[in-house]
C-alpha cells in the first residue's frame, strides 16, 4: 500500500458457506491490492455458526490491534447460502455497524470469491454447494461478475457450460472442488474454497472508499422449489427428443 492515503480499518464476515469467516482488513483503495489482512478467522463447522462467530470477531480485533471504535465500516457476504447460516452473518454484521455506527455493506459471497481466486481479471468460474443437489454458481471476466448468481441442478449447468469450458473461457475456478467437477470442469482444482476476508472487502472496497451510504442487507437465498427444477429438466428432456427426432427426419428426406 502506497502512503499518504487514508486507511479504512474494516470489519469482514461471511457464514454463507458451512465456513464462518471473519477478519480485519485495511483498505486505501478500490483495488484487490489495496487491501490488507490484519487478523482473520476461518473455521469450518457450519453447525456452530452463531456461536462461533463473535468470539471469532473479538479475537480478530485483539489481533489486529484494532479497536470496535476504530472500525471504519462493516462488510458482510450476502450469499447466496442457506437461511440459517445466512441469517447468523448479516444479523451479527448488522449489530455491529448499527451500534457502532458506521456503514454496513452487502456483498456478493460468489464475488468474493472470484476475486480472490483472480484479482487481476482473468475468466473465473465459481461453484459453491447448495445443498439439496443444487449448486450455486456465477461467471466472471475482467474482474466482473457475467452471469449469475444462480441455482441450479449440476448436470443443467454442465449442459449450460459445455460450450465456454471446451473454449476455455475460464482460466481459474474457486468454490467446491467436488461440485466444480460435477459441472464440468477439469482444470486445476481450486486454491480459494471459502470466502476469504480480504476477498470480501475488496468487493466493497470501492463503496468504502467512496463514503458511500450503506444501505439494507439483502440475503441472497435463490431456493427455488422443486417442481421448478423437475418441470426444467422435462422440458429439456422434451426438447433434447424433439431436435433428435428432426435430426433423423432430416436425413431420410432426399
Amino acid at each position: 500500500m502506497s502512503s499518504g492515503q487514508r486507511a479504512y480499518k474494516v470489519l469482514a464476515i461471511d457464514t454463507a458457506t458451512d465456513s464462518v469467516v471473519t477478519g480485519v482488513v485495511e483498505v486505501v483503495g478500490e483495488s484487490f491490492g489495496d487491501t490488507a489482512v490484519l487478523a482473520e478467522r476461518v473455521i469450518s463447522d457450519h453447525r456452530r455458526h452463531a456461536e462461533l462467530l463473535t468470539t471469532l470477531v473479538a479475537e480478530c480485533l485483539a489481533e489486529a490491534g484494532v479497536s470496535r471504535d476504530a472500525l471504519d465500516a462493516v462488510v458482510v457476504g450476502c450469499g447466496p447460502g442457506p437461511f440459517t447460516g445466512l441469517r447468523v452473518g448479516m444479523a451479527t454484521g448488522a449489530a455491529f455497524a448499527d451500534a457502532l455506527g458506521i456503514p454496513a455493506y452487502g456483498v456478493c459471497s460468489l464475488d468474493a470469491l472470484a476475486l480472490d481466486a483472480a484479482p487481476e481479471g482473468a475468466g473465473v468460474l465459481v461453484v459453491t454447494d447448495a445443498r439439496r443437489r443444487e449448486v450455486y454458481w456465477a461467471a466472471y471476466a475482467d474482474g466482473r461478475r457475467t452471469d449469475g448468481p444462480g441455482v441450479i441442478a449440476p448436470a443443467l449447468l454442465a449442459e449450460d457450460l459445455a460450450a465456454d469450458l471446451a473454449a476455455g473461457t475460464y482460466a481459474v475456478a474457486a468454490g467446491s472442488a467436488p461440485h466444480l467437477e460435477l459441472v464440468g470442469w477439469t482444470g486445476t482444482p481450486p486454491e480459494v474454497t471459502v470466502p476469504t476476508p480480504r476477498g470480501l472487502v475488496a468487493a466493497a472496497a470501492g463503496r468504502i472508499v467512496a463514503g458511500d451510504p450503506a444501505e439494507p442487507l439483502v440475503p441472497l437465498y435463490l431456493r427455488r422449489p422443486d417442481a421448478v427444477e423437475q418441470k426444467e429438466l422435462k422440458e429439456r428432456k422434451a426438447r433434447k427428443e424433439r431436435e433428435a427426432q428432426q435430426a433423423q427426419a432430416s436425413e431420410v428426406v432426399p
